[in-house]
Protein backbone atom coordinates (compact mmCIF):
# COMPACT_ATOMS: atom_id res chain seq x y z
CA UNK A 1 0.00 0.00 0.00
CA UNK A 2 1.46 3.70 -0.96
CA UNK A 3 1.49 5.84 2.19
CA UNK A 4 -0.59 9.03 1.74
CA UNK A 5 0.38 12.35 3.66
CA UNK A 6 -1.78 12.51 6.18
CA UNK A 7 -3.21 16.52 6.66
CA UNK A 8 -6.73 16.26 7.71
CA UNK A 9 -7.85 19.67 8.93
CA UNK A 10 -7.92 19.44 12.80
CA UNK A 11 -8.50 22.85 13.61
CA UNK A 12 -10.09 25.90 11.67
CA UNK A 13 -7.59 27.62 9.01
CA UNK A 14 -5.81 24.86 9.97
CA UNK A 15 -4.24 24.41 5.79
CA UNK A 16 -2.50 27.89 5.84
CA UNK A 17 -0.46 26.61 9.10
CA UNK A 18 2.55 25.36 9.15
CA UNK A 19 2.90 21.53 10.66
CA UNK A 20 5.44 21.04 13.85
CA UNK A 21 5.75 17.25 14.78
CA UNK A 22 7.00 16.22 17.95
CA UNK A 23 8.05 12.39 18.19
CA UNK A 24 8.45 11.04 22.12
CA UNK A 25 6.51 12.38 25.03
CA UNK A 26 9.09 11.89 27.27
CA UNK A 27 10.67 14.93 28.83
CA UNK A 28 12.41 16.93 25.98
CA UNK A 29 9.05 15.72 24.03
CA UNK A 30 7.04 17.40 26.35
CA UNK A 31 9.51 20.28 26.75
CA UNK A 32 9.53 21.15 23.53
CA UNK A 33 5.48 21.07 22.90
CA UNK A 34 4.93 23.46 25.85
CA UNK A 35 7.47 25.72 24.61
CA UNK A 36 5.30 25.84 21.34
CA UNK A 37 2.04 26.05 23.00
CA UNK A 38 1.55 29.82 21.69
CA UNK A 39 2.73 29.45 18.01
CA UNK A 40 0.40 29.59 15.47
CA UNK A 41 1.14 26.38 14.00
CA UNK A 42 -0.50 22.86 14.24
CA UNK A 43 1.82 20.63 16.64
CA UNK A 44 1.55 16.57 17.00
CA UNK A 45 3.00 14.97 19.22
CA UNK A 46 3.35 11.11 18.62
CA UNK A 47 4.15 8.61 20.78
CA UNK A 48 3.82 4.75 21.00
CA UNK A 49 3.19 4.51 24.27
CA UNK A 50 -0.44 6.51 25.61
CA UNK A 51 1.60 8.17 28.53
CA UNK A 52 4.20 10.26 29.88
CA UNK A 53 6.61 8.72 32.32
CA UNK A 54 8.45 9.99 35.43
CA UNK A 55 11.64 7.33 34.51
CA UNK A 56 13.48 8.48 38.06
CA UNK A 57 11.02 6.67 39.63
CA UNK A 58 10.52 3.53 37.66
CA UNK A 59 13.06 1.04 39.40
CA UNK A 60 10.67 1.89 42.60
CA UNK A 61 7.68 0.29 40.44
CA UNK A 62 10.00 -2.67 39.45
CA UNK A 63 10.42 -3.17 42.87
CA UNK A 64 7.23 -3.23 44.15
CA UNK A 65 7.17 0.78 46.13
CA UNK A 66 4.80 2.65 44.00
CA UNK A 67 2.42 1.36 41.73
CA UNK A 68 2.33 2.62 38.01
CA UNK A 69 0.21 5.66 38.03
CA UNK A 70 2.49 7.05 41.05
CA UNK A 71 4.89 8.06 37.86
CA UNK A 72 2.86 7.90 34.77
CA UNK A 73 0.15 9.89 33.50
CA UNK A 74 -1.68 10.19 29.92
CA UNK A 75 -0.09 12.57 27.43
CA UNK A 76 -3.33 13.49 26.05
CA UNK A 77 -4.31 15.08 30.01
CA UNK A 78 -0.77 16.83 30.54
CA UNK A 79 -1.36 19.05 27.20
CA UNK A 80 -4.87 19.04 27.09
CA UNK A 81 -5.06 22.78 27.59
CA UNK A 82 -2.79 23.01 24.76
CA UNK A 83 -5.29 23.58 21.75
CA UNK A 84 -2.97 24.04 19.21
CA UNK A 85 -1.44 20.74 19.70
CA UNK A 86 -2.45 17.43 19.42
CA UNK A 87 -1.40 13.67 20.57
CA UNK A 88 -1.23 10.88 18.36
CA UNK A 89 -1.32 7.45 20.15
CA UNK A 90 1.63 5.45 17.20
CA UNK A 91 4.93 3.82 16.40
CA UNK A 92 6.57 5.99 14.02
CA UNK A 93 8.80 3.52 11.62
CA UNK A 94 10.31 5.54 9.45
CA UNK A 95 12.03 9.66 8.59
CA UNK A 96 12.72 10.87 5.86
CA UNK A 97 13.97 14.25 6.16
CA UNK A 98 14.16 14.51 2.28
CA UNK A 99 10.45 14.43 1.63
CA UNK A 100 9.82 15.95 5.09
CA UNK A 101 7.45 12.67 5.91
CA UNK A 102 7.31 10.07 9.17
CA UNK A 103 5.76 6.82 8.33
CA UNK A 104 3.39 5.21 10.80
CA UNK A 105 3.44 1.88 9.51
CA UNK A 106 0.87 2.37 6.05
CA UNK A 107 0.39 5.70 7.02
CA UNK A 108 2.34 9.42 7.05
CA UNK A 109 2.62 12.21 8.45
CA UNK A 110 3.79 15.58 6.46
CA UNK A 111 6.03 17.90 8.68
CA UNK A 112 7.55 21.37 8.23
CA UNK A 113 9.54 21.36 11.48
CA UNK A 114 10.33 18.30 13.43
CA UNK A 115 11.33 17.43 17.06
CA UNK A 116 12.91 13.82 17.60
CA UNK A 117 13.03 12.76 20.96
CA UNK A 118 12.54 9.01 20.90
CA UNK A 119 14.61 8.24 23.71
CA UNK A 120 17.02 5.37 23.64
CA UNK A 121 16.51 1.44 24.71
CA UNK A 122 18.69 -1.15 26.05
CA UNK A 123 21.91 -1.87 24.64
CA UNK A 124 23.35 -5.53 25.54
CA UNK A 125 27.11 -4.56 23.34
CA UNK A 126 26.01 -7.10 20.76
CA UNK A 127 24.35 -9.70 22.77
CA UNK A 128 21.07 -8.94 21.73
CA UNK A 129 19.94 -12.26 23.08
CA UNK A 130 20.86 -11.88 26.60
CA UNK A 131 17.76 -9.55 26.53
CA UNK A 132 15.39 -12.75 26.66
CA UNK A 133 17.16 -13.58 29.92
CA UNK A 134 18.44 -10.32 31.73
CA UNK A 135 15.53 -7.39 31.11
CA UNK A 136 16.73 -3.68 31.03
CA UNK A 137 14.39 -1.05 32.65
CA UNK A 138 13.58 1.91 30.30
CA UNK A 139 9.38 1.43 30.06
CA UNK A 140 6.62 0.34 32.62
CA UNK A 141 6.49 -3.33 30.83
CA UNK A 142 10.44 -3.59 31.53
CA UNK A 143 9.56 -2.76 35.48
CA UNK A 144 6.11 -5.20 35.68
CA UNK A 145 8.06 -7.86 34.06
CA UNK A 146 11.51 -7.29 36.96
CA UNK A 147 8.79 -6.95 39.18
CA UNK A 148 7.29 -10.37 38.21
CA UNK A 149 10.57 -12.14 37.78
CA UNK A 150 11.41 -10.60 41.48
CA UNK A 151 9.04 -11.83 42.65
CA UNK A 152 8.61 -15.06 41.39
CA UNK A 153 12.13 -15.95 42.20
CA UNK A 154 11.19 -15.65 46.17
CA UNK A 155 8.38 -17.71 45.60
CA UNK A 156 10.21 -20.32 43.97
CA UNK A 157 12.79 -20.72 46.63
CA UNK A 158 9.50 -21.15 49.31
CA UNK A 159 8.80 -24.25 46.88
CA UNK A 160 12.23 -25.41 46.19
CA UNK A 161 13.81 -28.64 48.74
CA UNK A 162 17.06 -28.14 46.55
CA UNK A 163 19.97 -26.22 48.11
CA UNK A 164 21.95 -25.04 45.68
CA UNK A 165 18.57 -24.24 43.57
CA UNK A 166 17.84 -22.41 46.42
CA UNK A 167 21.04 -20.46 46.60
CA UNK A 168 20.25 -19.69 42.74
CA UNK A 169 16.57 -18.33 42.95
CA UNK A 170 17.95 -16.12 46.28
CA UNK A 171 21.06 -14.32 44.38
CA UNK A 172 20.15 -11.65 42.43
CA UNK A 173 22.41 -10.22 39.90
CA UNK A 174 22.65 -6.35 38.54
CA UNK A 175 24.86 -5.76 35.57
CA UNK A 176 25.71 -2.26 35.55
CA UNK A 177 26.44 0.56 38.52
CA UNK A 178 25.44 3.54 37.15
CA UNK A 179 22.41 5.44 38.64
CA UNK A 180 19.85 3.11 37.18
CA UNK A 181 22.02 -0.20 38.55
CA UNK A 182 22.88 1.18 42.12
CA UNK A 183 19.32 2.20 42.76
CA UNK A 184 17.92 -1.56 41.88
CA UNK A 185 20.63 -3.25 43.50
CA UNK A 186 19.84 -0.92 46.71
CA UNK A 187 15.66 -1.27 46.28
CA UNK A 188 16.43 -5.15 46.05
CA UNK A 189 18.30 -5.16 49.24
CA UNK A 190 16.13 -3.38 51.08
CA UNK A 191 13.31 -5.43 49.68
CA UNK A 192 14.72 -8.84 51.16
CA UNK A 193 16.21 -7.80 54.18
CA UNK A 194 13.44 -5.07 55.35
CA UNK A 195 9.81 -6.08 53.44
CA UNK A 196 10.00 -9.64 52.84
CA UNK A 197 12.22 -10.72 55.83
CA UNK A 198 9.09 -12.49 57.18
CA UNK A 199 6.94 -13.06 54.44
CA UNK A 200 8.20 -17.12 54.19
CA UNK A 201 8.77 -20.08 55.84
CA UNK A 202 10.51 -22.22 54.15
CA UNK A 203 13.86 -19.78 54.18
CA UNK A 204 14.85 -16.64 55.56
CA UNK A 205 15.03 -13.32 52.68
CA UNK A 206 17.46 -11.99 54.54
CA UNK A 207 19.72 -14.12 52.90
CA UNK A 208 19.16 -13.31 49.53
CA UNK A 209 22.15 -12.50 48.08
CA UNK A 210 22.15 -8.78 45.62
CA UNK A 211 25.29 -8.83 43.35
CA UNK A 212 26.22 -5.02 41.41
CA UNK A 213 28.58 -6.18 38.65
CA UNK A 214 30.34 -3.37 36.97
CA UNK A 215 33.02 -3.41 34.11
CA UNK A 216 35.06 0.18 35.59
CA UNK A 217 36.68 0.84 38.43
CA UNK A 218 33.96 2.29 40.56
CA UNK A 219 29.98 2.73 40.90
CA UNK A 220 28.81 5.75 39.54
CA UNK A 221 31.54 6.38 37.35
CA UNK A 222 30.09 9.67 36.38
CA UNK A 223 29.95 11.15 39.53
CA UNK A 224 32.71 12.46 41.76
CA UNK A 225 35.26 10.14 43.34
CA UNK A 226 34.55 10.74 46.95
CA UNK A 227 30.77 10.62 45.85
CA UNK A 228 31.17 7.03 44.33
CA UNK A 229 32.91 6.02 47.37
CA UNK A 230 30.49 6.96 49.33
CA UNK A 231 27.31 5.08 47.36
CA UNK A 232 29.76 2.21 47.35
CA UNK A 233 29.75 2.30 50.61
CA UNK A 234 25.91 2.69 51.35
CA UNK A 235 25.33 -0.11 49.38
CA UNK A 236 27.72 -2.64 51.39
CA UNK A 237 25.75 -1.12 55.02
CA UNK A 238 22.67 -2.79 52.88
CA UNK A 239 24.08 -6.13 52.21
CA UNK A 240 25.10 -4.92 48.52
CA UNK A 241 27.58 -7.06 47.26
CA UNK A 242 30.03 -4.54 44.86
CA UNK A 243 32.21 -5.95 42.08
CA UNK A 244 34.39 -3.75 40.12
CA UNK A 245 36.22 -4.54 37.02
CA UNK A 246 34.22 -7.16 36.15
CA UNK A 247 33.21 -7.71 32.40
CA UNK A 248 30.18 -10.42 31.74
CA UNK A 249 30.92 -12.39 29.11
CA UNK A 250 27.94 -14.49 28.91
CA UNK A 251 24.42 -14.60 30.26
CA UNK A 252 21.89 -17.40 30.55
CA UNK A 253 18.67 -18.67 32.49
CA UNK A 254 21.12 -20.21 34.41
CA UNK A 255 23.23 -17.63 35.64
CA UNK A 256 26.12 -15.24 34.52
CA UNK A 257 29.84 -15.85 33.12
CA UNK A 258 32.47 -13.20 34.32
CA UNK A 259 35.73 -13.22 32.36
CA UNK A 260 36.67 -16.41 30.29
CA UNK A 261 35.38 -19.14 32.57
CA UNK A 262 33.88 -17.70 36.10
CA UNK A 263 30.37 -18.80 36.25
CA UNK A 264 27.40 -17.70 39.05
CA UNK A 265 24.45 -19.13 39.24
CA UNK A 266 21.62 -17.09 39.48
CA UNK A 267 17.65 -16.65 38.14
CA UNK A 268 17.73 -13.61 38.64
CA UNK A 269 20.25 -10.90 36.11
CA UNK A 270 19.04 -7.79 35.35
CA UNK A 271 20.40 -4.83 33.17
CA UNK A 272 21.31 -1.56 33.29
CA UNK A 273 24.80 -1.62 31.66
CA UNK A 274 24.39 0.41 28.40
CA UNK A 275 21.23 2.48 26.55
CA UNK A 276 21.56 2.76 22.62
CA UNK A 277 19.34 5.13 20.59
CA UNK A 278 16.87 4.25 18.08
CA UNK A 279 18.16 2.23 15.33
CA UNK A 280 15.65 4.74 12.89
CA UNK A 281 17.97 7.64 13.23
CA UNK A 282 20.54 5.63 11.36
CA UNK A 283 18.39 5.38 8.13
CA UNK A 284 17.61 9.12 8.35
CA UNK A 285 21.42 9.12 6.96
CA UNK A 286 22.63 11.40 9.94
CA UNK A 287 25.79 10.58 11.18
CA UNK A 288 25.55 8.74 14.39
CA UNK A 289 27.68 7.59 17.35
CA UNK A 290 28.80 4.61 18.78
CA UNK A 291 25.64 4.47 20.80
CA UNK A 292 23.56 5.49 17.30
CA UNK A 293 22.72 9.23 18.59
CA UNK A 294 22.61 11.90 16.00
CA UNK A 295 25.73 13.76 15.79
CA UNK A 296 23.85 17.46 16.42
CA UNK A 297 24.84 20.78 15.68
CA UNK A 298 25.71 23.28 17.81
CA UNK A 299 21.66 24.46 17.97
CA UNK A 300 20.51 20.77 17.91
CA UNK A 301 19.81 20.66 14.21
CA UNK A 302 19.96 17.73 12.44
CA UNK A 303 23.23 18.08 9.95
CA UNK A 304 21.72 19.68 6.44
CA UNK A 305 18.41 19.56 8.23
CA UNK A 306 17.89 23.25 9.64
CA UNK A 307 14.17 22.29 10.04
CA UNK A 308 14.91 19.18 12.03
CA UNK A 309 16.06 19.05 15.83
CA UNK A 310 16.94 16.21 17.65
CA UNK A 311 17.18 16.26 21.68
CA UNK A 312 17.15 14.13 24.66
CA UNK A 313 18.90 10.16 24.81
CA UNK A 314 18.42 11.03 20.68
CA UNK A 315 21.25 13.40 20.13
CA UNK A 316 24.87 13.35 20.71
CA UNK A 317 25.84 16.72 22.12
CA UNK A 318 28.84 17.22 23.46
CA UNK A 319 29.83 20.69 25.80
CA UNK A 320 33.18 21.33 27.57
CA UNK A 321 34.57 18.28 25.74
CA UNK A 322 32.36 15.97 27.60
CA UNK A 323 28.96 14.52 26.55
CA UNK A 324 25.85 16.01 28.19
CA UNK A 325 24.66 13.36 30.49
CA UNK A 326 21.57 11.51 29.56
CA UNK A 327 19.54 12.80 32.27
CA UNK A 328 15.62 14.48 32.57
CA UNK A 329 16.94 18.36 32.77
CA UNK A 330 19.48 17.98 30.07
CA UNK A 331 16.44 16.81 27.81
CA UNK A 332 13.77 19.53 29.25
CA UNK A 333 16.48 21.90 28.38
CA UNK A 334 17.19 20.59 24.72
CA UNK A 335 13.53 20.53 24.41
CA UNK A 336 12.41 24.00 25.12
CA UNK A 337 15.53 25.16 23.19
CA UNK A 338 14.59 23.04 20.25
CA UNK A 339 10.75 24.89 20.47
CA UNK A 340 12.36 28.37 20.80
CA UNK A 341 14.69 27.50 17.90
CA UNK A 342 11.88 26.60 15.46
CA UNK A 343 10.08 30.10 16.03
CA UNK A 344 12.83 32.00 15.17
CA UNK A 345 13.39 30.12 12.19
CA UNK A 346 9.54 30.43 11.63
CA UNK A 347 10.25 34.26 11.96
CA UNK A 348 12.65 34.03 9.46
CA UNK A 349 15.87 34.61 11.97
CA UNK A 350 19.02 32.83 13.18
CA UNK A 351 19.19 30.21 15.53
CA UNK A 352 21.29 30.12 18.63
CA UNK A 353 23.54 27.49 19.89
CA UNK A 354 22.24 25.37 23.00
CA UNK A 355 24.26 25.98 26.71
CA UNK A 356 23.65 22.99 28.85
CA UNK A 357 23.13 24.41 32.65
CA UNK A 358 24.07 21.71 34.70
CA UNK A 359 22.28 21.84 38.11
CA UNK A 360 23.55 18.76 39.42
CA UNK A 361 22.84 14.98 40.30
CA UNK A 362 21.69 12.23 42.26
CA UNK A 363 20.93 8.97 42.81
CA UNK A 364 18.83 6.83 45.93
CA UNK A 365 20.49 4.15 47.28
CA UNK A 366 17.86 3.29 50.01
CA UNK A 367 16.01 4.72 52.50
CA UNK A 368 17.49 7.68 54.24
CA UNK A 369 20.28 6.66 52.08
CA UNK A 370 21.41 8.61 48.64
CA UNK A 371 24.51 10.91 47.07
CA UNK A 372 24.02 14.12 45.22
CA UNK A 373 26.52 16.64 43.71
CA UNK A 374 24.57 20.20 43.55
CA UNK A 375 27.41 22.34 41.20
CA UNK A 376 30.39 21.06 43.58
CA UNK A 377 28.35 20.52 46.56
CA UNK A 378 29.01 17.12 47.45
CA UNK A 379 26.13 15.27 49.84
CA UNK A 380 25.81 12.20 51.17
CA UNK A 381 23.12 9.60 53.57
CA UNK A 382 20.08 11.31 54.97
CA UNK A 383 20.60 15.32 53.49
CA UNK A 384 21.13 13.54 49.67
CA UNK A 385 18.09 11.57 50.64
CA UNK A 386 16.01 14.38 51.58
CA UNK A 387 17.34 16.49 48.37
CA UNK A 388 16.05 14.19 45.89
CA UNK A 389 12.84 13.05 47.27
CA UNK A 390 11.95 16.59 47.40
CA UNK A 391 13.21 17.56 44.23
CA UNK A 392 11.92 14.67 42.91
CA UNK A 393 8.16 15.33 43.78
CA UNK A 394 8.69 18.94 42.28
CA UNK A 395 9.03 17.60 38.89
CA UNK A 396 5.96 14.91 39.27
CA UNK A 397 3.94 17.65 38.03
CA UNK A 398 0.91 16.31 35.91
CA UNK A 399 0.81 12.75 38.07
CA UNK A 400 -1.33 12.25 41.01
CA UNK A 401 -1.62 14.60 43.46
CA UNK A 402 1.90 14.92 44.65
CA UNK A 403 0.43 14.07 48.20
CA UNK A 404 -0.65 11.27 47.41
CA UNK A 405 2.78 10.08 45.98
CA UNK A 406 4.43 11.52 48.69
CA UNK A 407 2.04 8.89 51.56
CA UNK A 408 3.08 6.12 49.48
CA UNK A 409 6.82 7.04 49.72
CA UNK A 410 6.21 7.47 53.35
CA UNK A 411 4.66 4.17 53.65
CA UNK A 412 7.30 2.11 51.72
CA UNK A 413 10.02 3.53 53.21
CA UNK A 414 9.31 4.26 56.50
CA UNK A 415 6.30 1.55 57.14
CA UNK A 416 7.87 -0.67 55.19
CA UNK A 417 4.83 -1.49 52.98
CA UNK A 418 5.24 -1.68 49.64
CA UNK A 419 2.63 -0.32 47.51
CA UNK A 420 2.69 -3.10 44.36
CA UNK A 421 3.49 -6.32 45.42
CA UNK A 422 1.72 -8.38 42.89
CA UNK A 423 2.42 -9.71 39.55
CA UNK A 424 1.57 -11.40 36.53
CA UNK A 425 -2.10 -12.71 36.48
CA UNK A 426 -3.22 -10.92 39.76
CA UNK A 427 -1.15 -7.02 38.33
CA UNK A 428 -3.64 -7.64 35.25
CA UNK A 429 -6.56 -7.46 37.27
CA UNK A 430 -5.18 -5.06 39.82
CA UNK A 431 -6.25 -1.51 38.12
CA UNK A 432 -3.89 0.52 40.86
CA UNK A 433 -0.69 -1.15 39.29
CA UNK A 434 -1.61 -1.54 35.62
CA UNK A 435 -0.88 1.52 33.48
CA UNK A 436 -4.63 1.63 32.25
CA UNK A 437 -4.70 3.12 35.21
CA UNK A 438 -3.11 6.38 34.72
CA UNK A 439 -6.10 7.56 32.62
CA UNK A 440 -8.17 7.80 35.83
Amino acid sequence: MTPTIQREPKFAGESALPTIVVLGGGFGGLAAAKALRKVKARIVVIDRQNHHLFQPLLYQVATAGLAAPDIASPIRRILRKQKNTEVRYAEVTAIDPETKTIAMGDRSLGYDYLVIATGATHSYFGNDQWGAVAPGLKTLEDAHEIRAKVLRAFESAEVTDDAEEQRAWLRMVVVGAGPTGVELAGALAELSRKILDKDFRHFDPRGTEVLLIEGGPRVLLAYPEDLSEKAEDQLRSLGVTVRKGAMVSNITEEGVTIGEAEFLPAKTVLWAAGVQASRMLGATGAKTDRAGRVQVERDLSMPGHPEVFVIGDAAHFEQYGAQIPGVAPAAMQMGRHAGDQIQRLMKSRGTEAFHYTDKGSMATIGRASAVANFRGRHLSGFLAWMAWLFIHLIFLIGFRSRLVVLINWFSAYVGYRPAARVFAEMAKADDSTSPRAAEE
